[in-house]
């Protein structure tokens, strides 16, 4: 069987290599040729998560599972808040494989969805990138979404000034790009022309009235019924795409908030990132309309990931 680790992850599955593969993956399950089951997600002490994510990438294509714990005090210990394991199946024999590090799977193939769909409902022009959350997500998506735009200009907010900062200079300095921590979430995002939310909110920290006309959402840090990241406005003023609408209408939280408020039905949800790739449904229809990519996470993007990996590591 092969054993593919964290550093190998790291150092193969770049975002050249990760954004086709995600954007294929993307089409391949809107147009039904992979399969994969709603998210299993297990509550455990102290807002920890244990998930279980089956799928199969065609019928007679590999198969798998993720299975990641979700500890999100790791995070100011230095350690990664999502630990697991991608396990891939062979589709001739049923047997298992490939073993490979689900946290920087995920970490990986997040920022290259999300740069993904920034490619295809961003304005070509937009340059600042706001980011709300200064965690892993957050310089994973900083580091992908260069890969799509010109990004000049970057403005963080975090719940904690000191991390908000270091963070931002972490950044600057690896980028060469001006980072600048904001003190508040209105003036983070002032200027921006992407938003992306990966924090660890429960209540939302966006508000509608913050966001020019015009902006991309990636919408990103809740996996999950309950903790929502952006509010009831913004939610209906944007024109809202899932990356599975079946996910979203079952899980996702700022949409199953805005519906609970009488504010959206399931039509709201227009269709998934993957139709707008395909050319099935357009995505942006105008400049100063603001649309927003709603992230769950496909397990056949981390599927897609770690067979790329096995067949070009072989």
């Amino acid at each position: 069987m092969r054993l593919i680790d964290e550093d190998e992850v790291r150092e193969r599955l770049t975002y050249e290599v990760c954004i086709p593969i995600v954007r294929a993956a993307m089409i391949a399950l809107s147009s039904g040729e992979t399969r994969q089951h709603l998210r299993s997600i297990i509550p455990l002490a102290e807002g920890r998560m244990f998930g279980i994510m089956p799928g199969a990438l065609g019928e007679r294509a590999a198969f798998g599972a993720k299975l990641i714990s979700i500890f999100p005090a790791n995070f100011a210990q230095g350690k990664p808040s999502h630990q697991g394991v991608v396990i891939l199946f062979d589709p001739e024999t049923g047997a298992p494989v490939c073993v490979a590090h689900a946290g920087e799977v995920t970490a990986i193939r997040t920022a290259a969805a999300s740069a993904v769909a920034t490619d295809a409902l961003a304005r070509p022009e937009a340059t600042h990138l706001a980011i709300l959350g200064y965690g892993e997500q957050a310089q994973t998506h900083l580091r992908a979404l260069r890969h799509v735009r010109p990004i000049s200009h970057v403005t963080v907010w975090g719940r904690s000034p000191d991390r908000g900062g270091a963070f931002a200079a972490r950044m600057a300095a690896e980028t060469g790009l001006p980072v600048v921590a904001a003190d508040d979430v209105e003036s983070a995002v002032a200027q921006a022309d992407i938003i992306c939310t990966v924090s660890g909110a429960d209540e939302p920290i966006l508000k509608g009235a913050w966001v020019r006309p015009g902006t991309h959402l990636n919408l990103v840090g809740s996996s999950r019924a309950g903790p929502a990241e952006v509010d009831d406005d913004l939610v209906a003023a944007s024109r809202f795409i899932a990356d599975s609408r079946e996910g979203v209408l079952a899980q996702g939280a700022e949409f199953l908030r805005a519906k609970a408020s009488g504010r959206v039905g399931d039509d709201h949800v227009v269709g998934e990132i993957g139709q707008v790739l395909s050319g099935a449904i357009p995505g942006r229809q105008s400049a100063d309309q603001i649309t927003a990519y709603k992230s769950l996470g496909h397990i056949v993007q981390d599927l897609a990931s770690v067979q790329a990996l096995m067949s070009r590591g072989a």
